[in-house]
């Protein structure tokens, strides 16, 4: 089995967890991070608010998972714990859900711990999400999820940290086999392919920035997103961008497509 290191941080290069945590107002990030992030808002005046729109895209998705009866979730690539939290959400309708909360970065990690403290329907399991087969034999996951009942693996703002080379569609692909009918995937990811050529600009340039951090960000088209979502039937309205996904938003497009995909 692939072992994560359980090094320090990296306080020399910037990482996205913290740098997501500084665009939520959060408390946990470095000197470096807060410098790429002003990198990016320089660039891309809108990169906060994007950041808001991923979470509130996020609590949708949970909630709308909620109301199809699932109530166990893997949350890949979770971050550094803020407001609205994946068990926070999900046990406003039922305080027995499960959650395994899984990320790379020690940060997020140590914090995560912290905030989730003894409660024995959460786990916090540093892995890498590119490995499947390890996140799902993991202790932390395979010792809490119920893999005979529906799960709801939720890749929020994390894929588009898996390189050309791990193979996306691979990768979703490894999730989905473990997944049985009522399951569900969610996924949102940036895209330099959408209508506004100012917000492809400004992703590109966003991806630019990361290129040089702990935690290099690539850019995919619509189709190659699709194409990675194809063993799962999508609920309406399909593959959008995560301020339109069942929301109305006067806002422009974050140029960050969002779906659900459902396993039936």
């Amino acid at each position: 089995m692939t072992r994560v290191s359980d090094a320090m941080p990296d306080t020399d290069r910037p990482n996205a967890a913290r740098i997501y945590d500084y665009m939520l107002g959060g408390a946990h990030h470095f000197a470096v991070d807060r410098a790429a992030a002003a990198q990016m808002l320089e660039r891309f005046p809108d990169a906060a608010r994007a950041g808001h729109a991923n979470r509130d895209f996020l609590r949708r998705a949970v909630e709308f998972c909620c109301a199809r009866g699932i109530r166990q979730f893997l949350d890949l690539g979770s971050g550094i714990p803020t407001v609205g939290n994946v068990h926070e959400v999900a046990r406003r309708h039922d305080p027995d859900v499960r959650v395994a909360y899984v990320d790379i970065e020690p940060v997020a990690i140590a914090y995560s711990r912290e905030v989730i403290g003894d409660d024995p329907l959460v786990t916090v399991t540093r892995a890498d999400l590119r490995r499947p087969q390890d996140v799902l034999a993991a202790p932390g996951v395979a010792g809490l999820l119920d893999r005979s009942a529906p799960v709801a693996v939720l890749a929020v703002a994390s894929l588009h940290y898996v390189a050309p080379e791990d193979g996306l569609t691979a990768v979703v692909a490894a999730y989905r086999a473990a997944l049985v009918p009522g399951s569900a995937f969610v996924m949102s990811h940036g895209s330099d392919d959408v209508d506004d050529e100012d917000a492809a600009a400004h992703i590109r340039e966003l991806a630019e920035v990361m290129r040089h951090s702990a935690t290099p960000a690539y850019v995919r088209t619509r189709a190659e997103l699709l194409d990675a979502l194809a063993p799962f039937e999508l609920a309406d309205p399909g593959l959008v961008d995560i301020r339109r996904w069942r929301a109305e938003s006067d806002l422009p497009d974050a140029a960050v497509y969002g779906a659900v995909g459902l396993v039936r």
